[in-house]
């Protein structure tokens, strides 16, 4: 590949055209394939030797692919995205005229990812130039990305077998990786319900549906909807491939946080095999209801946990954190009628220094409303009736 002249990469181009080899194609229109090693093919004006031997609209689609490969040898990512572009725009107008077929999925595949990587390297390249704002390119990147998607979600006409419904979610995936990196999760929204409404929901490929539901269940973390998140984490992590650590390690990063609130606490083991001890630290303060070491916890992994945008998420876990130190102040005086003045000496002995009784009573009302304890205040008496029976619930069957 690397000595392949431009009239053999032309021919080669023609012949999986003409053949409607999608795959075959997909691989001479990617920067991520061998052929761009060829010097050949790096041409800064390449239309002219393109049309003589590619007709429209295929010419337009790989001249603007040579002129890629060139810019790309000269580390000018901004020119390379600009060629980019203008590939996934050609071929987008191609996939609206190939009625009834969709063998040209897997070239849409490649020039759509191809993008997204290059505009990520040409807002890196901008950046240090000072020029333009963070993420510009990528977010346009976002708007042809799109274009596509609207075509294949669109094509209700073929049949099952042919139509080009079946290369939305593979674009869904690669617009939540934008939205995911320019923090717009609300745009997520309405690609999630054209994937949860379309009957071929269960039936794309399992590495598609493993990488949509991480970032399903990673938007629904943040809409703090948990059981929702519980239910598309999991899938993700289980059926991910085994040897697949990095990815299932990304995926336990969010499940962790998502089972802990739920009142799920992970085990060492799990925590040790994917060298996630951070949490085991946040595990053992919330079990034992020690907020002052889980502030500490906190603090001193908090460039982890913020780099991965949970740190607000494990904050949560401080309501779970006093449930379960009031429990054990319940559990030590072994009666029903707490006194109020008992659990406040039990959250300044945690250093929880600005609390009063009125603001200690706030929380309990909080955890009883919640359903994390069974009983009521007695304000007049200044305690709290716990309930004779599972007093502190099971948090799993509480939220």
């Amino acid at each position: 590949m690397a000595h392949l002249t431009l009239n053999q990469y032309l021919q080669q181009v023609d012949s999986a055209w003409r053949n409607k080899d999608g795959q075959l194609l997909s691989e001479y229109l990617t920067f991520r394939h061998a052929h761009v090693a060829s010097s050949k093919l790096q041409l800064q004006n390449p239309e002219s030797n393109v049309e003589r031997v590619l007709e429209p609209p295929l010419d337009e689609i790989v001249a603007a692919h040579l002129r890629c490969i060139w810019a790309l040898n000269n580390q000018d990512f901004v020119e390379a995205y600009c060629c980019q572009t203008l590939v996934v725009q050609a071929f987008t107008k191609v996939l609206q005229t190939q009625r009834d077929q969709n063998w040209s999925l897997p070239v849409m595949y490649a020039v759509c990812i191809d993008l997204r990587l290059l505009a990520m390297q040409a807002d890196r390249q901008l950046n240090a130039r000072g020029v333009g704002r963070p993420m510009e390119t990528i977010e346009k990147a976002a708007e042809c990305l799109m274009g596509c998607f609207r075509v294949c979600a669109a094509d209700n006409r073929a049949s099952e077998e042919y139509t080009k419904r079946w290369g939305m979610l593979a674009l869904v995936n690669q617009l939540f990786k934008v939205y995911f990196r320019i923090n717009k999760l609300h745009l997520c929204k309405p690609l999630i319900r054209a994937i949860e409404s379309s009957p071929f929901k269960d039936q794309f490929s399992l590495s598609q549906q493993i990488t949509y539901r991480y970032y399903v269940g990673r938007t629904a973390m943040f809409d703090s909807d948990y059981k929702t998140a519980d239910t598309f984490l999991t899938f993700a992590f289980a059926r991910c491939h085994k040897k697949s650590i990095r990815n299932k390690r990304l995926t336990l990063i969010y499940l962790v946080p998502v089972k802990m609130l739920l009142g799920y606490m992970p085990t060492k083991g799990v925590l040790e095999k994917y060298d996630l001890l951070q949490f085991w630290e946040v595990t053992e303060a919330v079990k034992q209801g020690n907020i002052m070491q889980l502030n500490k916890v906190m603090q001193r992994h908090e460039p982890f946990f913020i780099k991965f945008g949970i740190y607000l998420i494990l904050e949560k876990l401080k309501c779970i954190t006093v449930r379960n130190l009031f429990k054990r102040v319940h559990d030590m005086l072994k009666i029903h009628h707490i006194p109020v003045s008992a659990l406040l000496t039990a959250l300044k002995m945690m250093e929880i220094e600005d609390v009063d009784s009125e603001e200690t009573q706030c929380i309990i009302a909080n955890l009883i409303h919640d359903g994390k304890i069974k009983g009521y205040i007695s304000h007049s008496h200044q305690v709290l009736v716990v309930s004779k029976q599972k007093a502190f619930p099971a948090l799993s069957t509480v939220l």
